[in-house]
């Protein structure tokens, strides 16, 4: 089972999706650990390499900048990494143990491995992959079958986290907003949770009302928790 956090401590908060330094600079205010710019052509929140410059160049020193790749080529990946200063690079395709391995080795990024969740097998999987952190995300198909990556407002059975065994980190992801994410730390007590669609007035625009309630929501999970801990 998933490590338990110090019960007055909350997750930390990625900010996934973002495609410009507004909001960039509102999910550092608001205390976000890591900002994620997705690399990926097959999705509407894909992030421009000018805008990732600037909000490298602005925020690179105020929180951990992740480069979220799928299937992209190793080049490619160690490539950005090294050209943005990446604090990390999230691996949401298919890529292998020595894959991560590799492109961790390349230039010192803390890698994330993320994986899609539509069963127990799927958590199993991630045993394989002795990477900084395991991300897990609901399982989405595209009309034509087409598994779809990250960002679509939909959530997996957390139940299913109960016989993880791993003691690599958790980023808990996929269809959290404000009215879940408690009870979803609550049930699977993540390092860390990750917040892309849910917290959007529309694909790669944060809604500022919507995150800020976010932050709310998951540091009252930890008040919470707390306050059961003290009664208990």
């Amino acid at each position: 089972m998933s490590a338990t956090l110090p019960r007055a401590e909350p997750p930390r908060v990625k900010v996934c999706g973002v495609t410009n330094l507004a909001d960039a600079e509102m999910a550092v205010s608001l205390g976000a650990w890591a900002v994620g710019l997705i690399f990926y052509d097959g999705s509407p929140r894909r992030c421009s390499l000018a805008e990732a410059q600037r909000i490298a160049a602005a925020l690179r020193r105020k929180v951990a900048l992740c480069g979220v790749f799928v299937n992209a080529p190793l080049e490619q990946v160690v490539a950005l990494a090294e050209d943005l200063e990446l604090s990390m690079v999230q691996l949401h395709g298919e890529e292998g143990p020595s894959f991560c391995s590799e492109a961790r080795r390349r230039n010192g990024v803390q890698v994330i491995k993320a994986r899609q969740v539509s069963g127990p097998g799927d958590v199993r999987a991630m045993e394989r992959f002795h990477v900084d952190f395991h991300l897990l995300d609901a399982k989405a198909l595209a009309p034509g079958r087409q598994a779809l990556r990250g960002g679509t407002g939909e959530t997996f059975e957390w139940g299913l986290l109960a016989g993880r065994r791993s003691k690599v980190p958790l980023i808990l992801s996929g269809g959290l907003h404000a009215g879940n994410v408690a009870q979803a730390i609550e049930l699977t007590h993540p390092n860390a949770v990750d917040t892309a669609s849910g917290t959007e007035a529309a694909p790669g625009r944060k809604d500022p009302e919507k995150l800020g309630a976010f932050f709310d929501a998951v540091k009252r999970s930890a008040a919470e928790r707390a306050s059961i801990g003290q009664r208990a």
